[in-house]
């Protein structure tokens, strides 16, 4: 990575920046501040509200409690969530009936709200109901847990709330663990509710009704959001940092810059290249961890030709050289999907997992032959420009592997809004692009990317078997059932190749040398409760 003499004059500025929001904030220690900064903006303090960003989705979870969160475990010598571990978070404990239909949160004694008013069991059930009731993005989530109604959720006593299913389903606990399933202080959200807007969404967009680990000193979007601790924390250990600056600083050069020396604390967002240069120097620590809930893939049009015909979807993937590619767009940094050397069922239940994937060009042109494109045809491979720091080299090889065998490809590089339009409407015949589910289990990445005519299911695909098995593992309750539905969901993925699964890429946290405890999240933003200095 080169830092240029602009980058450097705009590091010292965000500098300052930083340093006179740690002194309008308040006089707090150097120890006890962590300055963060970040290439993207948090755009609203709702993370329910229509458009919010990832970062918002990442403010939220220090800023709001929920009822249940997710454990953490060690991977690798680092902290990952634990999606098979659920604990109480505003709950105090949760118990959950034989027959998994009840579940009854009871609340924490002596919890409060940031404005110092006591948390209620009518505060729940109504935060609960806005979550399915509220024009926002929680309602299609928490339905993916079959929570869809309020005449689910019971006021049971001050401290109990109770929440019924129609049937078992797997996922409904851990939907009450997602950014979206905020617990909200109703008496105060309720002041600022309309009849046009009953859930405050327009206010709560730029004001906090919370009682989480930290409170919003100020918020300036696109610029600088400032937390400070609340001492009065019940839902976990009372996190070290008293104080959170958090800084928008859209020169990735900038951000590196700014943490190598020392003037800020821990970066998220940096690209590869920029990592890798930064931990050949030795300046900063680099916590470095696979992102296990997430893939980048190459999808292709299930619904369009020429990519409606197996043979030719069969063709690209094996023609593609992965390894190449792998290094060539991350420089191996993540844990490869392809290459596996399994055939028929998988190894295991889980996903993702590596694929067998591998490069076979005489058996690509002959399944091309087969196809009726002996000459091969000519397609367009499209990539976003938030992504082309490693899309634009992945998709060079790609356009001369292709070439080998006949498919000539134009390389188009979208502007993100295009491109995400394009995606959510199908249109685009071939591109590459990420997926990440919050709930990693395999049969929800399956319902969320590979079924039904709706925004993730990235390739358009639609399989009779696979909707059918996606609808039975849901509501299964038979360990041994669902392990057999979740294999053979794999191996209809191997079978059809309606998309290559690539790579997993790292989550790469750069920070100061005395920063621990980094939590890798399925919300792929930084967790300030547990970091601390050391």
């Amino acid at each position: 990575m080169e830092v240029n003499r602009r980058g450097l004059l705009a590091a010292g500025g965000s500098a300052a920046a930083l340093l006179a929001a740690s002194r309008e904030a308040g006089a707090q220690t150097r120890a006890e501040t962590l300055r963060y900064v970040t290439g993207n903006v948090i755009n609203t303090l709702d993370p329910t509200v229509p458009g919010a960003t990832r970062e918002s989705f990442g403010l939220s979870m220090n800023v709001y409690d929920r009822l249940a969160a997710f454990g953490r475990r060690q991977f690798e010598g680092n902290w990952v969530f634990d999606h098979n571990s659920i604990r109480g978070e505003l709950a105090e404990r949760i118990e959950r009936s034989p027959d998994g239909l009840r579940f009854t949160f009871v609340l924490r004694e002596g919890a409060t709200w940031h404005d110092g008013t006591p948390v209620t069991a009518e505060d729940v059930k109504w935060s609960l109901d806005r979550t399915v009731s509220a024009r926002s993005l929680a309602p299609p989530q928490m339905q993916l847990g079959s929570i869809t109604r309020p005449e689910q959720f019971r006021i049971l006593g001050p401290r109990a709330v109770e929440m019924l299913l129609d049937k078992p389903d797997r996922l409904a606990l851990s939907n009450t663990c997602v950014p979206y399933a905020i617990m909200v202080n109703s008496t105060l959200a309720k002041r600022h509710a309309t009849a046009d807007d009953p859930w405050a969404l327009n206010w709560m967009r730029d004001n906090a009704a919370a009682g989480g680990a930290y409170i919003v000193e100020t918020h300036r979007p696109g610029q600088q959001t400032v937390l400070r601790r609340n001492d009065a924390w019940k839902g976990g250990p009372l996190p070290q940092f008293r104080r959170i600056i958090i800084q928008t600083v859209p020169e990735p050069a900038t951000r590196a810059s700014l943490v190598e020396r020392g003037d800020a604390d821990l970066c998220i967002d940096l690209s590869p290249s920029d990592v890798q240069a930064l931990s050949q120097r030795g300046r900063v620590k680099v916590v470095s961890i696979p992102q296990t809930n997430g893939f980048t893939h190459i999808s292709m049009n299930n619904r369009m030709a020429p990519f409606d015909d197996l043979r030719v979807r069969q063709a690209i993937a094996a023609a593609l050289p992965y390894q190449d590619l792998f290094q060539a767009a991350l420089f191996g940094r993540g844990r490869a999907l392809f290459g596996a050397g399994w055939s028929g069922s998988p190894p295991s239940s889980d996903f993702p997992q590596p694929m067998p994937l591998r490069q076979d060009l005489d058996g690509a042109r002959e399944l091309l032959r087969q196809s009726g494109h002996p000459n091969g045809f000519s397609t367009t491979f499209t990539i976003g420009v938030g992504i082309s720091p490693w899309a634009e080299p992945m998709a060079a090889l790609v356009r001369e592997a292709l070439g080998r065998i006949g498919i000539q490809v134009e390389i188009r590089k979208l502007p993100d809004a295009q491109f995400n339009t394009a995606q959510a409407e199908r249109t685009l015949p071939f591109y590459t692009e990420g997926g990440t589910a919050w709930l990693p289990a395999t049969y929800y990445f399956f319902r969320l990317y590979f079924t039904r005519p709706q925004r993730w299911n990235f390739a358009s695909f639609d399989n009779a078997e696979m909707n059918a098995l996606v609808e039975q593992a849901q509501f299964e309750t038979d360990p041994a059932a669902y392990e057999r539905q979740a294999k053979r969901m794999i191996e209809i993925l191997n079978e059809q190749v309606p998309l290559l699964l690539m790579w997993q890429p790292l989550h790469e946290a750069v920070m100061a040398q005395n920063m621990d405890g980094y939590t890798y999240q399925f919300y792929r933003q930084a967790d300030f409760r547990d970091l601390r200095r050391v």
